[in-house]
């Protein structure tokens, strides 16, 4: 952990060149710059390393991510989450350091930097330092939930005092002290962290990737519906979507495309619409890298998930063959919010609350607007239904394709599972053989990184799982 703590405080001598980052704990480089200034340090808010958030376990485990046949078999971590292992010892074959940890709490100390210091900051007003504070607090907030969320178990309300979480850690300084906290205790920090930051957060931020006031409600949704608290979950819900309630059309987008789309065994990229400009943003957040380029390929039982006439399938992968190999193959290029937060999510988060309280009619009217800015107008049908559990799996499975390569279809099915009405589980046939990951798999929470457990810095981390 400590290394974490080190690289930020080598970044804060912005003008480093020469000297050693060790040199520069003990003493500030001849001409370097300290941060003084709100823009020294809203310089980290915006420094796109931090927005990173790498889910590679998660994807690989939801099978939403394809893998070659020749990194199964020369990659045992990631065989045993693709290929659903249940024998495989993970905490074994994660030796080294995962940058779904590291990239995470770096994050969280530069955050944890501008919290620190914002406040005193020269050269700005008391709002400007709110404004900066909050947000910082915000981003805090979403890496501690994406961390709990990968490395614990699901939040469960009669077992979260119980269960550990992830390390807490309040501080940049790297002498910082670390405490794995419960899980009840880690969401009670996320939701006061939101909640201290409300007030603050600007209707309108300086870029996509500064969080604004929808990104806050957004936020706080989304860490509700985890909580399964629906009512709240609902409500800010309703608020984020009052700050922002526009749709981006995939539907017209694929027709603008289809004369590059729909040639033969072509994969020449059409421009992302999944990045900074997206209207659908409250704010972008890169996956694992921030030039991904075109985006991951996927499964071809993976694109069999999505409805008939999905356009963003369409627009985003073609089927492809590559040797032994056949999968769907990315045909855009640039960016794309795997990180962030989006209207789309919210308005999927608001129909799962209406039909948990069995407003069914009006849960679907919010399903079909989403879909009807997505499936093309000769597959589109509205979904109706007056059952309760069909209108809740039609939700589902929108909102697993719409976000996938996100984290939120992994976190929603752990969800589901502990819940055990809509479990998840999946079943694949590859050789001639099945494969399954059952519902109640220990597979769902990811094993910390050997690096953490046995360099923990200033606290200690126990296991999660067993292997």
């Amino acid at each position: 952990m400590k290394n974490i703590y080190k690289k930020v405080a080598c970044l804060l001598a912005l003008g480093l060149t020469l000297a050693s980052c060790d040199d520069y704990l003990n003493d500030v480089p001849k001409g370097a710059k300290s941060p003084e200034t709100l823009a020294d340090y809203e310089a980290f808010l915006r420094d796109e390393y931090n927005t990173r958030i790498d889910i590679l376990g998660a994807t690989h485990l939801l099978n939403d991510q394809f893998v070659t046949a020749a990194t199964l078999t020369s990659n045992r971590l990631y065989n045993a989450n693709y290929m659903w292992d249940e024998n495989a010892d993970r905490i074994a074959l994660k030796v080294s350091d995962e940058s779904t940890y590291y990239t995470t709490y770096s994050g969280i100390s530069a955050f944890n930097l501008i919290i620190e210091n914002a406040l005193s900051a020269t050269k700005a007003t008391e709002q400007e330092q709110r404004t900066v504070w909050a947000q910082a607090k915000i981003m805090r907030a979403m890496n501690f939930f994406y961390v709990t969320n990968f490395y614990a178990d699901t939040y469960v309300a009669s077992t979260a005092a119980t269960k550990l979480s992830v390390p807490l850690i309040t501080s940049a300084n790297i002498n910082a002290p670390s405490k794995q906290v419960t899980i009840q205790e880690m969401y009670d920090f996320i939701l006061n962290d939101i909640k201290e930051a409300l007030p603050y957060l600007p209707k309108v931020a300086q870029t996509a990737l500064h969080p604004n006031l929808g990104a806050g409600y957004a936020f706080y949704s989304r860490v509700y519906l985890q909580m399964n608290n629906y009512t709240e979950a609902l409500k800010y819900a309703d608020l984020a979507l009052a700050e922002n309630n526009k749709l981006f059309d995939w539907v017209a987008f694929y027709e603008a495309n289809k004369a590059i789309i729909d040639v033969p065994n072509s994969y020449t990229t059409a421009v992302s619409p999944m990045g900074y400009n997206n209207v659908e943003n409250y704010i972008f957040r890169h996956g694992s890298s921030r030039s991904l380029g075109r985006e991951p390929s996927i499964p071809v039982e993976r694109a069999a998930r999505f409805e008939t006439g999905d356009a963003r399938l369409k627009s985003r992968w073609k089927v492809r063959t590559v040797g032994a190999d056949t999968y769907y193959y990315s045909i855009l290029s640039g960016m794309y919010n795997f990180g962030g937060l989006t209207t789309v999510e919210v308005y999927l988060i608001k129909a799962e609350c209406l039909a948990r309280d069995n407003k069914i009619t009006e849960a679907l009217a919010i399903l079909n607007t989403v879909r009807k800015t997505r499936i093309l107008p000769a597959s589109y049908q509205d979904i109706a239904t007056t059952d309760k559990a069909t209108a809740l799996n039609a939700i589902y499975k929108t909102k697993s394709n719409e976000l996938l390569q996100t984290l939120t279809p992994y976190a929603d099915a752990r969800r589901l599972n502990a819940e055990g009405i809509y479990k998840v589980s999946f079943t694949k046939v590859v050789n001639g053989i099945t494969y399954t990951l059952k519902s109640d798999s220990h597979l769902w929470t990811s094993p910390f990184p050997q690096g953490a457990t046995q360099n923990p810095g200033n606290g200690t981390i126990t296991q999660n799982v067993d292997k």
